[in-house]
């Protein structure tokens, strides 16, 4: 590509908002070109106003650019959103309308009938739906944060010997909630076995992720999903705890062999964003950890580990991956480079 796409941000000074801009910085496709946030902080340039929580500084690019409202005023015509579900619905349908492009994080649209729900590596035919938005525009929506890396250790398993049930228990980073997130006071020395509506999102996005797209329309997959979530003193990287009954009886080695020889699209097209690897196996029993494994290739991979038989279910299994990175901004840019390499962007370039 000789010139880079330019896109805006939605919800920049927030963390997922930072972490966009983090990624986007000396990306070889895109260029962010227009920074939006709350009406309070218009006009501001960005480096005055945002908390920035990264690690690595803020672009000088951005960090002198000012901030705009959240409107149809904007000039962009495609958008990362990293809005909060408070506000994302409306502000994205309303910029939809206007014809712009929202690629989302943010949960609002995630079931709309029309709007797919995309983990490039599973179900990327999926966005053949957004030629029935009824918009002149187009919404695409990224799953939660803990569901991308579950779904990713699924995808060979349900692929190749198909999904029954399986129940999930998640130990979830500081940084999913957000800054300032959790009190101290309430996770040091700590868990705090309830986060708000995520089980409900872990028990219903894979059906939708997993789906056949039918026309119109995606008709959900027809395995049941129990999960329980907890808040745990982890910076970043999410845990799952996974048990699995499947269709067909298999081994272990049938397992690890469907994990090892997982790819997918984005690894085909080489997207500046895909993992090499989608996922990691290991085999030492205390792996893997969240301090040890999660920017595994380039913080875009599932980590997973202490594969064995289940006496209740087929088998059980621990997987990670990188909440903010993968589960968040990460997966959200990967979209749009899937988005980019099969023609999707062409009207609004």
């Amino acid at each position: 590509m000789n010139k880079k796409i330019k896109v805006g941000i939605l919800g920049a000074t927030g963390s997922v908002g930072q972490r966009f801009i983090q990624l986007l910085d000396n990306h070889p496709w895109f260029e962010v070109a227009e920074i939006a946030a709350s009406d309070k902080s218009t006009g501001k340039y960005y480096g005055e106003v945002v908390n920035w929580i990264q690690k690595t500084a803020i672009p000088d690019s951005i960090k002198n650019m000012k901030l705009k409202s959240c409107d149809a005023k904007l000039e962009s015509k495609i958008f990362f959103s990293a809005l909060d579900s408070n506000v994302a619905g409306e502000i994205e349908t309303e910029l939809a309308d206007d014809g712009r492009l929202i690629i989302s994080n943010s949960k609002n649209h995630r079931f709309d009938h029309d709007v797919p729900l995309i983990i490039p590596e599973i179900n990327p035919e999926h966005l053949e739906i957004i030629k029935y938005q009824n918009c002149s525009g187009g919404i695409v929506t990224n799953p939660n944060c803990s569901t991308i890396g579950l779904c990713l250790a699924l995808k060979p398993l349900h692929d190749e010997f198909g999904i029954e049930k399986l129940n999930v228990v998640t130990m979830q980073a500081l940084s999913g909630a957000g800054y300032p997130g959790v009190s101290s006071l309430d996770i040091v020395d700590n868990i705090i076995p309830f986060i708000s509506g995520e089980e409900e999102k872990i028990q219903t996005e894979p059906l939708k992720i997993f789906g056949t797209l039918n026309d119109d329309k995606i008709v959900n997959a027809d395995f049941s999903i129990s999960a329980s979530c907890n808040r745990v003193a982890v910076i970043d990287g999410h845990t799952e705890i996974v048990q699995v009954s499947l269709k067909e009886k298999v081994t272990v080695k049938d397992i690890l062999r469907a994990w090892k020889e997982f790819s997918d699209l984005p690894q085909k097209l080489k997207l500046p964003s895909a993992p090499k690897n989608p996922l990691h196996y290991f085999d030492e029993e205390k792996y893997p950890q969240p301090k040890l494994h999660r920017n595994i290739d380039k913080g875009m991979a599932t980590s997973i580990g202490r594969l064995r038989e289940c006496k209740l279910f087929d088998f059980k299994f621990t997987t990670l991956s990188h909440n903010t990175i993968r589960g968040a901004a990460g997966g959200t840019i990967l979209i749009a480079e899937l988005m980019k390499a099969q023609n999707y962007l062409e009207k609004y370039l």
